[in-house]
């Protein structure tokens, strides 16, 4: 029992004795984490958002395109924040142009590799 006491009271010395960390050494893993989380996550999120926003400002009447939903149409007009989509049997309707998910020339023509 006394050889433990004596072991523990050792330890305590010798952690005692030895330098102190500095106080922003501390804070290092946390800064590697943020900067792989940036470049794994939030830089390509900021860039497909980027080309999706770059893509809708671009979109003309005529364009075969999809919704986020899964609707297939051709736009036949434009407003500030809505698009009328052509439907294969003639219907018309209105979404978003926010909810347009691309160009459905991409789907409907795949390229074969």
């Amino acid at each position: 029992m006394m050889n433990l006491l004596i072991a523990s009271a050792h330890a305590q010395t010798a952690t005692a004795a030895s330098p102190q960390q500095a106080p922003w050494m501390s804070m290092v893993p946390f800064v590697l984490i943020f900067l792989v989380m940036y470049f794994l996550m939030i830089r390509p999120q900021k860039k497909k958002m980027q080309e999706e926003q770059e893509f809708i400002t671009k979109l003309n009447q005529g364009d075969e395109v999809f919704t986020k939903s899964g609707i297939l149409g051709k736009i036949t007009g434009i407003a500030d924040k809505i698009v009328t989509l052509e439907l294969e049997g003639g219907a018309r309707m209105k979404v978003l142009k926010s909810h347009i998910g691309g160009s459905a020339k991409a789907i409907l023509n795949p390229e074969k590799k």
